[in-house]
């Protein structure tokens, strides 16, 4: 099987990201196995970060402990230590013989050697610049300095992608404009001109704009095409997130790929590549 990396599609070429380090539906999320295996193979891979209570980041999209480790808590309120000794449970809640990494794990991991050129890890950030202090921001630039040109960072906050990677030669920037009411008041407005301009304002330095592909069909629907309109600013558009890879999805997987969308985020990139690729 040809390994799930992009799509060529009219000399255009898609890159399927691995959702949460998922490869296949199965897989649980966020192992390091998965992730190496990925960035070996020259893949697109995101994990999420939040900060913990030693102002570092663990690699979880929650800012709970309880759903997706054996542990319970705050993320914020817990230690590095105590995070480390929590295992990361299956999709079922089944714990596995996998640790809850932090930042400099996963950096250590990557450091290993060995990774693709084309290999990026999509660092996506979950909270907000509020909670970013000098101690959250060194940990962070030590962790990723020396693995920084295999990394993006993005978030829904455009002010803590600036904070994080000022000091972080090398790693690029990625931006998610569609969060704090934005899709709901681009439901209404359907300005959809006005929503790139104020996207490319917000972060002017990001190279990836990350859309809700719902609405990339939306406004493709309405008269406007929201990929070309980015790709005129320079900017490469991840369109996010196709679940479930069936006969259902694979009609909006066509559109994306037609209107030449420059990634596409799934939890099963496998099934995606199999089916349309």
């Amino acid at each position: 099987m040809t390994d799930p990396i992009f799509i060529e599609r009219d000399g255009h070429r898609t890159w399927l990201k691995w959702h949460r380090a998922r490869r296949r539906s199965g897989d649980p999320a966020f192992t390091g196995a998965r992730i190496l295996e990925g960035m070996r193979l020259g893949a697109s891979v995101e994990v999420d970060l939040v900060v913990h209570g030693d102002r570092g980041f663990a690699v979880l999209h929650d800012l709970t402990a309880d759903r997706g480790t054996t542990g319970t808590g705050r993320i914020a309120e817990l230690s590095a230590a105590q995070l480390r000794s929590f295992k990361l449970r299956d999709q079922n809640g089944t714990a596995l013989e996998e640790y809850v990494m932090l930042l400099e794990d996963l950096c250590a991991l990557l450091a290993q050697g060995g990774l693709h050129p084309d290999a990026l890890l999509q660092l996506d950030y979950k909270e907000d610049w509020g909670v970013l202090d000098e101690a959250a921001l060194a940990t962070f630039q030590q962790a990723v300095g020396p693995v920084a040109r295999h990394m993006i960072l993005s978030s829904g906050d455009a002010e803590s992608v600036r904070l994080l990677t000022k000091d972080v030669p090398g790693i690029r920037i990625g931006y998610d404009p569609c969060h704090d009411g934005a899709l709901e008041r681009l439901a209404q407005t359907r300005n959809f001109a006005g929503f790139v301009r104020d996207a490319v304002a917000a972060s002017p330095n990001a190279e990836m704009i990350y859309l809700a592909y719902p609405m990339v069909l939306e406004a493709h629907r309405l008269g406007f095409d929201i990929v070309a309109a980015f790709h005129t600013h320079g900017r490469r558009i991840d369109a996010y997130t196709i679940n479930k890879v069936d006969a259902l999805s694979q009609p909006k997987i066509e559109a994306l790929l037609a209107l030449k969308v420059d990634q596409i985020t799934t939890d099963d990139p496998e099934e995606l590549k199999a089916l349309v690729g």
